[in-house]
């Protein structure tokens, strides 16, 4: 079962890479977010990009935030859904494809309990443990059996019991509590990990093994975690993302060396980071923009540690930049930044993680007023 937001808690900051845009929620339960904000996915009622954070309203009642391709969507302590940015295939959720410069509620349930954006569609999660999809279908993403765009969320399917989700690139995967992984949507490169290149509009599950425990999907490529700490990848490989010191596409899930310590996986787009259980950070892939964060711009082929820091407590891969938040609450970043999504008030991009400054600077709206009432 999918514990619901309001039983949640947090310790550190929660943060959300997205093509060019990055969000982060403090434990204080406050929003920020910077970088690319052309469609208003940044959420502060203007399509200026912002190249240091700005806290998005007056609430302190978020509780996650999910920044997709140039769209935001993001829940609430209370279990409610709002979204922001472009909404040319309804990403947003609210039954029109009118882009929203600042947040708007999706519907009036106040089950949410968690949520992923991808490039132009959602996935969700209730309380309940049902499965939900909204926005761009053209590969069969939402999982609904169609190709047909949805411009508020539907549920895909009767299950009640997934309890990992992502949604990548015109694709998606969950995982169950049975520990069964699946995955639809487009597979031009096997990133779906079937042992095909034929997409599905309806979800189907990858291999018959029972311990899968966490998925991440970006672009072309998915990451996955097993119970036992092992890290897999499948899909485009390119530019080595899969990490397996090949550049071979993998059709499906192939174990990323011999580490049993792996608790976090995070996809970009050519690229891939994870943790391990001793809080040490690895890369692996493309490095042009020096997302790798090991102070070049070499690729990898295989898993490399960032820095000798052991005190690492959450990270995110995006559309070539990455963020990491410390034990303290230190949030870093690194890599592209040609339009302020690292957030160090500049838009030059950094080799080695960069350490953010939040200040105090708001951009109140009236109906964020009401989140905590």
């Amino acid at each position: 079962m999918v514990r619901p937001a309001s039983a949640m808690s947090q310790r550190t900051t929660t943060l959300s890479a997205g093509l060019y845009h990055s969000l982060a929620v403090k434990p204080d339960g406050t929003l920020w977010a910077w970088g690319r904000n052309d469609y208003g996915q940044l959420g502060d009622g203007t399509v200026t990009e912002k190249h240091c954070p700005v806290r998005i309203g007056a609430g302190n009642n978020w509780m996650s935030g999910a920044a997709g391709g140039k769209h935001t969507v993001a829940l609430t302590m209370n279990g409610t859904l709002w979204a922001w940015g472009r909404n040319n295939y309804g990403q947003l959720g609210d039954g029109t494809t009118d882009d929203r410069l600042s947040p708007v509620r999706i519907g009036t349930e106040t089950t949410w309990a968690s949520v992923s954006g991808g490039e132009s569609h959602n996935l969700a999660l209730q309380s309940n443990g049902t499965l939900w999809a909204w926005g761009n279908n053209d590969y069969g993403q939402l999982g609904d059996g169609t190709t047909n765009d949805s411009l508020s969320p539907i549920q895909i399917g009767t299950d009640t019991t997934w309890v990992n989700i992502s949604a990548g690139c015109w694709y998606s995967h969950a995982v169950k509590s049975d520990g069964t992984l699946w995955a639809w949507g487009w597979n031009g490169y096997s990133q779906i990990g079937g042992g095909t290149t034929i997409y599905g509009d309806s979800p189907v599950q990858i291999g018959t093994d029972t311990d899968w425990i966490s998925v991440s999907a970006l672009h072309f490529h998915s990451l996955a975690l097993k119970s036992d700490g092992t890290l897999w990848a499948w899909g485009y490989n390119d530019f080595g993302q899969l990490g397996d010191g090949t550049t071979t596409e993998k059709e499906g899930p192939v174990q990323v060396g011999t580490n049993t310590a792996w608790i976090t996986v995070s996809a970009g787009c050519w690229y891939s980071l994870a943790s391990r259980s001793d809080e040490t950070v690895w890369a692996w892939g493309d490095n042009e923009y020096g997302q790798l964060g090991d102070g070049t711009t070499d690729g990898s082929l295989s898993p490399i540690q960032i820095g000798t820091d052991a005190t690492w407590a959450g990270i995110r891969a995006g559309g070539g930049h990455s963020l990491a938040v410390m034990s303290d609450d230190t949030v870093w970043a690194w890599g592209y930044n040609y339009f302020g999504q690292l957030g160090i008030r500049t838009t030059s991009g950094k080799r080695s993680p960069v350490q953010l400054t939040f200040g105090t600077n708001t951009m109140p709206w009236l109906h964020l007023l009401l989140l905590n009432h």
